[in-house]
């Protein structure tokens, strides 16, 4: 049966979807954008602080539904600018160090409030 997750850690959704389901024992994510739940401010430093912003919101959110960043199994990952790419593949290396997850990195038109970056996931249980 589906299960809505939410995480009091991740910034409030701003549409009509949930921060993750689960289903069994898998976890999917929504894109989770650079946005810093405590000011809902957009984060600042570029690409390399949105990348950082971004990554640490999907944890949040991949841990409030029982999992942890080394059960991801899949991210997408979306770019404003596929320039960007090697500032953003230098944080994702902090982020998963090994046993690293499968992984599509798309350059997009526009995302949300006009922000850099945004990552979604699929992750089990820990």
């Amino acid at each position: 049966m589906k299960k809505i997750i939410d995480s009091p850690a991740a910034p409030e959704a701003i549409g009509p979807y949930s921060h993750a389901t689960g289903f069994d024992q898998l976890i999917f994510t929504s894109g989770q954008l650079p946005v810093d739940r405590a000011t809902g401010a957009v984060a600042e430093g570029g690409i390399t602080g949105q990348s950082i912003q971004s990554l640490e919101n999907l944890k949040h959110v991949i841990e409030a539904g029982g999992g942890t960043i080394d059960t991801v199994l899949k991210t997408t990952c979306y770019l404003a600018d596929i320039n960007d790419f090697a500032a953003f593949n230098a944080v994702y290396a902090d982020i998963f160090q090994s046993d690293c997850p499968a992984r599509s990195c798309f350059a997009v038109k526009d995302l949300p409030l006009g922000v850099l970056v945004e990552v979604e996931a699929i992750a089990h249980k820990a």
